[in-house]
């Protein structure tokens, strides 16, 4: 016969796109369930390109709402103001404030709002208004000295859930403002992406979108067997078995396009909700929620084609006869040279980029290691199906349940394969990726230095005289539940005397006053009473202590030190000898990881009231029984200091675009297993379908429902055993070759376990939720026949 015309193509394809709507029930169910899996890919497909624009969107607003900072504005004009920027967290959320002081009329008003509000008010995220109105937020109440009069719209947001508020501050100065600007946004030249994080972004979009693609081509063989039959009744009206492939690939053509409606409707009702859920702290405004315009053409190219292809591809090993749909009684053994072909096609893309990625590197060849990523994956995909006819050829003997189970694979086991092949790429990417998340973790993770064995948090106070700065300190050892605190009183002394030729001012030394339990924290005393005094000098090639020569000019045993920096007091200086008996002592690490040099002080030696420009440094012990001790703390010491900082410590950190790329994935990661539950789950209810007459009749002829019901659960378990096996092997390997890349060791070989358990999850609660549908199959009008 000869080549068909694109309009012979195109009748046929239509032909099979009416039947899929109009043939009766049965074909309808059909159509809707492939396009119900095809909607379900396309969603997250569209849902998985909108990311970048998701986080790109929060970064713009973030830059758009911040003080222009790129230019210094030293005198008030009629258009500026005065900002400061409070960071705090509330319950381990965030919260965020922008205190401004207008310095006239002209002043611009901060994005998301409709001006400036009056001095003591302010304006709050919907986020915050609802906390701030709840009984939770009592606390938080107490933290916040402004009257909330609006709220802040999107344009003044990173997200829907963002606590922030922007509050008109009196008390603001050029003492303790972070600047005065005159306009709101300014942009930060973006930072190269570290090339392991590149890495790290290629491999997780290709272990992320791999298994929506399998799902999709899987969902356009939906009731494949059934169809096979039915299309025997256009072979006896005279159509030809090309013919006939083409109207049943038009049939996949019609689910393959509905899905692509179902996955836009989706995809348009989530993003509306997007807001209204937080996945690993990300949330986003339904208008950031855009997908990629690229790939969202590519998808709508892709799934159509992919459906007719994969339709014709499944149809070729069928002979479809006037008189019903011809299969040999043994299927034909599958072939293993081409399946490993691929996987050695991936392998050698891989190898050579084999240790050429470097910490420093910004760039990494982003083709060559998706693309052989992509084919090893393609390639176990590929693998399951032999490995699942090998596994069950062999097996035999058992109770009913598992031997219906191992009859019913040994007939059909490429449908079981296709069913479970998504689980293998995720399994096997997510095993990959987990290699690499460890290793990378180990890089991107810095000690802090921090010891939080004896303090959790630390703020720092002004005060305007030494006094108030030691009731500062006693107020916040009062607050219920703490434990403790280390508190000193800070300032500097000087040299005193006329500046020495070549110098611009004179030589000057950090002074902290304290009782001897707290001067213990920042250096090793042999031994402390009220009087002492102590000079702390750096060791020889300290590389936190740039000042080191300053300190040994001025903090000696019994030299004076001039109270007030003498070039800028007008009038006497205040003088103090420091004690001659004051031993040079070692430094310690504070808790805060940081080493003091200078002079420590007791009260007994100086009187803290003669000290200029006093800081109140407080660093704090909790009670693990009082879980709001870090709350009342900050409440206390912002009611004190409006624009105190406080700080909890932590013992490490991690980089913040590890830590950002790492959340995307796991978004991502989320939401592709999620898909690959519903993929199986849709993939056994439409086999449970195809066999309701021989499930009838199994229970005529006295079939426990409970042996069927077991029956079900080998039939997935077989598959997805092997599968996991397939992707733990593979997994490991391809996990391998990444870290060899950038020489980076295997730190956890046991990294697979947790993949090994979702895996059992899913099918426990495949079998579950199959089960409604497997005992009302079961019922006798089964055999019912037209």
């Amino acid at each position: 016969m000869g080549r068909v015309s694109p309009a012979g193509w195109a009748r046929d394809l239509t032909l099979g796109a009416r039947f899929a709507v109009t043939g009766g029930r049965s074909g309808l169910l059909r159509t809707l369930l492939t396009a119900a899996g095809v909607g379900f890919g396309v969603a997250l497909l569209l849902l998985a390109s909108s990311l970048p624009s998701m986080l790109f969107q929060r970064e713009v607003r973030e830059a758009a709402r911040a003080p222009d900072a790129s230019h210094e504005v030293t005198s008030p004009r009629p258009d500026t103001f005065l900002h400061y920027t409070q960071h705090s967290s509330f319950r381990g959320d965030g919260l965020t404030g922008l205190l401004l002081r207008p310095e006239g009329p002209k002043a611009p008003m901060p994005p998301g709002t409709a001006g400036v509000p009056a001095e003591g008010e302010m304006l709050v995220s919907p986020a915050l208004a609802e906390l701030l109105g709840s009984p939770d937020g009592a606390l938080l109440r107490e933290r916040l000295p402004y009257k909330a009069v609006g709220t802040i719209g999107e344009a003044g947001l990173i997200g829907p859930n963002e606590l922030r508020y922007v509050a008109h501050a009196g008390f603001l100065t050029t003492e303790n403002y972070d600047g005065r600007a005159e306009r709101y946004g300014w942009s930060v030249p973006e930072e190269p992406m570290n090339a392991f994080l590149l890495l790290l972004v290629v491999i997780a979009y290709v272990v992320l979108l791999l298994p929506v693609l399998v799902f999709i081509a899987t969902a356009a063989r939906f009731g494949g067997e059934q169809r096979d039959r039915r299309l025997a009744a256009l072979r006896l009206v005279g159509a030809d078995n090309a013919t006939t492939r083409r109207i049943a690939a038009g049939e996949s053509l019609a689910g393959a396009l509905l899905g692509l409606v179902v996955g836009a409707g989706l995809f348009l009702v989530a993003r509306q909700f997007a807001g209204a859920f937080e996945i690993w702290d990300v949330n986003a405004f339904p208008s950031d929620v855009v997908p990629h315009t690229a790939l969202a053409l590519l998808v709508l190219a892709v799934v159509p084609v992919a459906s007719v292809v994969v339709t014709l591809a499944a149809l070729r090993g069928v002979a479809i006869e006037p008189l019903g749909v011809v299969r040999t009684a043994t299927p034909r053994r599958r072939r293993l040279w081409w399946r490993l072909l691929i996987l050695a096609a991936g392998a050698a893309l891989l190898a050579p980029t084999i240790g050429g990625i470097r910490m420093d590197d910004t760039a990494i060849d982003t083709v060559t290691i998706g693309g052989g990523t992509v084919l090893v994956l393609i390639g176990l995909t590929g693998l399951l199906p032999w490995l699942v006819e090998a596994a069950v050829k062999r097996m035999s003997g058992g109770p009913v349940s598992w031997q219906l189970a191992v009859r019913r694979l040994q007939l059909s086991s490429g449908t079981a394969a296709r069913a479970v092949s998504g689980i293998v790429v995720a399994a096997a990417g997510a095993i990959a990726l987990q290699m690499l998340f460890q290793a990378m973790e180990h890089d991107f993770t810095s000690s802090t230095g921090h010891d939080t064995t004896r303090a959790q948090l630390e703020t720092t106070l002004d005060a305007r005289t030494g006094d108030e700065a030691r009731r500062t300190i006693d107020r916040l050892a009062a607050v219920d539940g703490v434990t403790g605190t280390i508190g000193t009183t800070t300032s500097h002394v000087f040299r005193p005397g006329p500046l020495k030729p070549g110098e611009d001012f004179a030589p000057i030394t950090p002074l902290a006053v304290g009782d001897c339990a707290s001067l213990r924290e920042f250096a090793t005393l042999p031994s402390c009473e009220d009087g002492d005094a102590f000079v702390v000098m750096p060791p020889k090639g300290a590389t936190d202590a740039p000042d080191a020569d300053w300190i040994r000019k001025t903090a000696r045993a019994g030299a004076r030190v001039a109270l007030r920096d003498p070039g800028e007091h007008k009038g006497t200086v205040p003088l103090w000898r420091v004690p001659a008996d004051a031993p040079t002592v070692a430094a310690r690490r504070d808790p805060a990881g940081m080493h003091f040099y200078g002079l420590l002080a007791t009260p007994g030696a100086i009187d803290a009231a003669r000290l200029d420009d006093p800081q109140a440094e407080v660093m704090v012990r909790f009670d693990p029984a009082v879980p709001d001790a870090p709350e009342l703390v900050r409440n206390a010491a912002l009611a004190i200091d409006p624009t105190a900082t406080v700080r909890g410590l932590s013992d490490s950190e991690q980089s913040s675009r590890f830590v950002s790329v790492r959340t995307g994935i796991l978004v991502g990661s989320t939401l592709t297993m999620l898909l690959v539950a519903a993929s199986l789950l849709v993939a056994t209810l439409e086999q449970l379908r195809d066999r309701k007459r021989l499930l009838s009749a199994l229970v005529a002829f006295g079939t426990r429902r409970t042996t069927l019901s077991w029956s079900v659960l080998w039939q997935t378990a077989v598959p997805i055993a092997v599968g996991l096996a397939l992707a733990v092997a593979g997994g490991l390997g391809l996990g391998s070759v990444l870290l060899a890349m950038t020489d980076q060791p295997v730190r956890d070989w046991w990294v697979f376990l947790p993949v090994v358990g979702v895996g059992a999850a899913l099918i426990a609660a495949v079998t579950l939720l199959s089960l409604p549908l497997l005992w009302r199959l079961m019922r006798a009008d089964g055999l019912r026949t037209e």
